[in-house]
This record gives C-alpha cells, structure tokens and sequence, in this order.
C-alpha cells in the first residue's frame, strides 16, 4: 500500500528542498545581513532578490514533503519521536513562508514607495505579536529533535544526523541576510537529505507509459491553473 508523500515525491522533495534553499542562501550572499540592506538591494538588484527568495520560500514549502518523507520513515519503529518532532518541523516550515509573505509585502513596499519608506515600515512593524511570535521555538528545536529521532530510527547516520540538526542554524525572522551559519544550515541539509533523496528515487518503480502519460497532462493542468491562479 502507497502512503503519502510516496518513494517518487518524497524522493524528488528530498533533492529539490534543500538545493532550492543553498540556491536562496547563496544568491543573497552579495548583500548585508539586516533588513534596511536587503530591502535597499531588492531595489537595487531587483532579479537577484525576487530569485532568491523564491529559491527560499520554494525550498520550505518543498522540505514540507521532504521532512513528511523522514517522517514516516522514522514512525515505522519510533512512532512518537516521529509525531513530536515532525511536528516542531513542519510548523517551524510553515511559519518559513508565513516569514517570506511579510518579506514579498515589504520588498514590494520598497519597490513602490523607495526603500527608505518600508526601512521605517518594518522597523515600526517588527516588534508587533502574532500567532508566530509564540512558535518561533519550533524553528530553533524542531530540527535537532529530528535528527536526533532519525539517527534513533535508524533512517540516518551519525553524520548526516548532526547534519540536519545543523538545519537549526537557519537565522529565523524576516528579511534575513545570508551569513556562514545560513549557509552552514542550507548545506547541512543536502548533506543530510540529498542522498537519502536520491537512494529513494532508485528503489521506486519506474513509471509505465500510463502513469507517464497521467503525469504529463497532470504537470500540463497545473501549470495551466498556476497561471489562472495570478489573473485573480
């Protein structure tokens, strides 16, 4: 029986999660770190940073499925380091992208109303509560939990587990720079996942022409409802 996300999504999300954040991480590297820069170099170098963080946001959205992957792999024989820790991960992940819409609001602001005008925006706005305020820790302990429930379950090594914890290193908040522990994090992901991606992708059946042919009208239908989606 096929349980999501399954040895061909999982395996793709594996390999894709993590190189589409290094991607992110990397292609803000040029710029400062605090958020009065970045948003001076989303005016400035405007298709770098829109590249950039839709590497990033695009990598945590993927590691959704890539983590639900590791998930069910540790559940079969350590259930609850399973459920606790996959938890702290996937809210940590959604709070990601709840950060990067904030992030695409204020660059747009930038972009419309000068950088200086959404510098004052943010700096007003940063200290204001919300939902997320209260589970910022789930980022910061989420993802040492996991390794440490994968290298228990046996999905991963010693290595690839202090890896993934390093994953932790990721800085949260918004409209975050790239520093070494960025790109420590991102790396420690591929090192990490990448190969339990690509293992995975080997031992999963080769689709038949039916199926390939299903996937094709399938990828064909969302990129048709994808661009639908941002007529409205």
């Amino acid at each position: 029986m096929s349980t999501f996300p399954g040895p061909r999504l999982g395996g793709a999300a594996l390999v894709l999660g993590p190189v589409l954040v290094l991607a992110g991480v990397l292609l803000r590297l040029p710029y400062p770190f605090f958020f009065p820069h970045q948003l001076a170099a989303s005016v400035q170098h405007p298709a770098q940073m829109t590249a950039a963080a839709t590497c990033f946001v695009a990598g945590q959205v993927v590691l959704l499925f890539s983590v639900s992957t590791v998930v069910r792999q540790i559940a079969t024989s350590k259930p609850r380091w399973a459920a606790w820790s996959g938890a702290l991960v996937l809210i940590g992940l959604v709070e990601r992208v709840f950060h990067a819409g904030f992030d695409q609001a204020a660059t747009d602001l930038a972009r419309h109303r000068g950088a200086d005008y959404a510098t004052a925006f943010v700096a007003d706005a940063y200290g204001d509560l919300h939902l997320f305020s209260f589970l910022s820790f789930t980022i910061m302990f989420g993802w040492p939990l996991l390794a440490f429930a994968a290298y228990r379950a046996g999905v991963l090594g010693r290595v690839p587990a202090v890896a993934l914890a390093a994953a932790t290193l990721m800085p949260l908040g918004v409209l975050k720079g790239t520093t070494l522990w960025s790109i420590a994090a991102a790396a420690g992901l591929c090192v990490a996942l990448v190969p339990s991606g690509v293992q995975l992708l080997k031992q999963a059946e080769r689709p038949d022409r039916r199926t390939f042919g299903l996937a094709s009208l399938g990828a064909v239908a969302v990129g048709a409802l994808g661009y639908l989606s941002t007529l409205g």
